[in-house]
This record gives structure tokens, C-alpha cells and sequence, in this order.
């Protein structure tokens, strides 16, 4: 199985990336990983909130294949803990599925296209973060799923 997390958008920040890239080289010791950037849609000024979440949900639409099993990143998704989120991870790598993709959207969230296609909803906390910040907590806690599965001392319980 493949994971692939999708963002708009580039991280600005280089210390940031600096840790997401740490993350990402500790995540291909368990798993094929692939982080994808969506560029940011150009000359906004001019869409509603609407058009734009429109314009993106088309972009992150043509980034799945068919068969891909797609989680969003969502303030209204399912919490979980560490724990069960490996649980989680574990039951789709179990059940034969060639790619989960997690995408993180843009500032105004999904379009209806994107939530009617999705599999599922998580949110990583009732708090709001950047969406550079939860592209480094997104994969440090997929990180952590594995360290988790394999008992590896990463996480303490």
C-alpha cells in the first residue's frame, strides 16, 4: 500500500519543511509515502469562497485514481488518539487497498465534489493550526502509527 497526502498550496516556512522532509525519510522505513503539493490557484481575488473551493476540489479530484481510498483533514472529522490511529492505518492496510491518500485543503476547506468522494473525515484537534503546520503533524503522526504497530519505542504508553 501506498500513503500519499496531498496539500495546497507550498510551505513557506523552510525550517518546517526541514522537519516535514525528517518525517517523511523516517516514514519510507515502513511504508512507499508520497507528499504531493497542489500549487495555489492564481489570481483569487476575483472567486468566492465557493468558486475557489470549487477550483481546488477539481485539482484534488484529478490527483486520485479510481481505486484510491481518500481520507480528508477536516475540523468536523473523527478524533482519535495515536493509538487508534495506527489501529486505524492498520485496518486499510489490511483490507488490500493500493493507495490511501490524506489531503489537506485549502483555506475554505472542500468542495461538496471532494466530501462526496471522500471515505472518511479526520480532524488532528478541536484547534486551529496553519496548514503548513498540519502537513508536519499529519506526518509525524503517520510516523508514529507505524512506530506504534511495529512496538517501536517512539511512542510511550
Amino acid at each position: 500500500m501506498t500513503i500519499k497526502l496531498l496539500a495546497i498550496g507550498k510551505t513557506d516556512n523552510k525550517q518546517l519543511q526541514v522537519l516535514i522532509d525528517d518525517y517523511q525519510k523516517r516514514l519510507s522505513h515502513y511504508i512507499k509515502f508520497e507528499f504531493e503539493i497542489i500549487p495555489d490557484l492564481k489570481k483569487v481575488k476575483n472567486l468566492s469562497e465557493a468558486q475557489q473551493k470549487d477550483k481546488e476540489g477539481q485539482l484534488i479530484l484529478s490527483k486520485l485514481n479510481p481505486t484510491d481510498t481518500l481520507i480528508l483533514l477536516d475540523e468536523n472529522g473523527k478524533q482519535m488518539h495515536s493509538v487508534a490511529f495506527s489501529e486505524y492505518v492498520q485496518k486499510f492496510m489490511n483490507s488490500g487497498i493500493k493507495q490511501l491518500v490524506f489531503v489537506i485543503g485549502g483555506p475554505y476547506g472542500f468542495s461538496e465534489a471532494v466530501y462526496a468522494k471522500a471515505q472518511g473525515k479526520l480532524s488532528l484537534s478541536k484547534m486551529t493550526f496553519s496548514h503548513q503546520m498540519i502537513r508536519l503533524f499529519m506526518v509525524e503522526q503517520l510516523y508514529r502509527a507505524f512506530t506504534i504497530l511495529k512496538n517501536e519505542p517512539y511512542h510511550h504508553r
